[in-house]
């Protein structure tokens, strides 16, 4: 015990000083933190309180396509902006750039024609349905023009897609307010009354979101739940940068040749780094919760609320940066040299950050790259801290995260093992 106290205070004197590494382990995790979580918040406000600009080329001078543009304004997603009635593609691509506008839409000449069209011909299908005689429609059909949706390339699919299905809605919302107008007037040879078509076409079933978790509360987690936990796991594995240069060191130093000459054993200086960087991890852990709780309030963005379950909080993360540790002490004795320790390092927690679904969410992915997830750590570790943070688990709750985690470890102390009995030091 002696002996592996003393070589602990060692390897935490090497520590200290290493500066690089420290600012790495602690003041970049805790500035991204900051900064991702700030900006997925900022994002969150911004598509919920800010709406989308929206420019709106209407060459159509009837009643349909004004009622169109008045139901797109009240969706509450979009704002109008009217572009003149004449202008051209090249046009309206320049005021979308002039505007900064993203979206841009353009509404037929025959727009108003052709929905009275389709509304009169749905109408007299409707009638001849009831077994009454509708008007002739063989001299109004009109040839349709679809709208036209001008987006800019970098807008991302989902924000297009959603914006798509909201012009659909008033697209809808239009041409069954005129169906309703024509077949009210063909039965009763009158206009619709306002009051009657607002009942008529306002929906009165409400849709009610709730969150699914496991202890039975309704709380909607915020950005920081998603945020904090995800790239606390990147701050653990970052340790890579000094712990795996550590090893390279003490390689090519011949601390570990030395070590056999001594009376003591390989496995209390293998025993005392993981020990000495476990606890650097849960410190890295600590701090950035603490972050989450009681900074990000101060600096407008929303606490980090801890899982109820404090015991399985503690055990995944010290699983995690037991893993973490056990990876970066993997790296450092396979690598020939500091460059190629915290070149390789880097590169690979950046790539099991994405597989793992750091940076892209797992239900996302698809075919060979979902089934890539589940080799990478950090995978197991966030669906672990998600299980926590956002669906209320507790540790029994975790434990099918938590075994695979084990796993990936003990097959990396192994491969430890090979690779020092390999290179004959030890």
């Amino acid at each position: 015990m002696q002996k592996l106290w003393a070589t602990i205070i060692k390897d935490i004197k090497i520590l200290l000083r290493d500066g690089v590494g420290l600012l790495l382990m602690f003041v970049m995790p805790i500035i991204l933190v900051i900064v991702v979580t700030n900006i997925q918040n900022s994002t969150f406000q911004a598509v919920n309180k800010t709406r989308l600009p929206l420019l709106v080329c209407n060459k159509d001078t009837g009643k349909s396509s004004k009622q169109l543009i008045e139901a797109i304004d009240k969706l509450g997603l979009l704002k109008v902006s009217q572009l003149p009635k004449n202008a051209t593609t090249t046009e309206i691509g320049d005021a979308m750039k002039d505007k900064d506008a993203q979206l841009a839409i353009l509404v037929p000449a025959n727009f108003s024609a052709n929905t009275q069209a389709k509304a009169k011909n749905a109408s007299n299908k409707a009638l001849k349905s009831f077994g009454l005689q509708g008007d002739s429609v063989k001299n109004v059909a009109i040839k349709a023009e679809s709208l036209t949706l001008y987006f800019n390339p970098v807008i991302q699919e989902s924000l297009r897609f959603s914006v798509q299905g909201a012009l659909q809605s008033a697209l809808q919302l239009v041409e069954s307010r005129q169906t309703l107008r024509t077949l009210y007037f063909a039965i009763n040879e009158k206009e619709l009354p306002s009051s009657l078509e607002s009942e008529m076409l306002s929906s009165q079933t409400t849709l009610n979101s709730v969150p699914v978790l496991k202890d039975g509360s309704r709380a909607v987690p915020n950005a920081s739940q998603h945020n904090v936990p995800a790239w606390t796991i990147f701050a653990m594995f970052f340790v890579i940068m000094s712990l795996s240069g550590s090893v390279v060191r003490e390689k090519v130093n011949g601390s570990f040749i030395r070590l056999k000459t001594l009376p003591t054993n390989y496995m209390v200086g293998l025993l005392s780094k993981q020990i000495t960087y476990l606890f650097v991890t849960l410190l890295q852990a600590s701090v950035i919760f603490s972050i989450g709780i009681w900074l990000f309030p101060i600096i407008g963005i929303p606490a980090l609320n801890l899982p109820s379950d404090l015991t399985a909080l503690f055990f995944v993360t010290l699983v995690t940066g037991w893993c973490a540790v056990t990876y970066s002490i993997a790296v450092g004795v396979f690598a020939q040299t500091q460059e190629q320790a915290n070149g390789f390092g880097a590169v690979s927690i950046v790539i099991l950050s994405a597989v793992g679904g750091l940076m892209v969410p797992s239900f996302a992915m698809q075919g060979s790259i979902k089934t890539t997830s589940n080799f990478s750590p950090l995978h197991w570790s966030l669906e672990a801290y998600y299980d926590l943070f956002l669906r209320g688990g507790n540790l029994s709750d975790v434990v099918s995260n938590i075994i695979p985690l084990l796993i990936i470890t003990l097959i990396l102390q192994l491969v430890i093992f090979l690779g020092l009995k390999r290179k004959n030091l030890i």
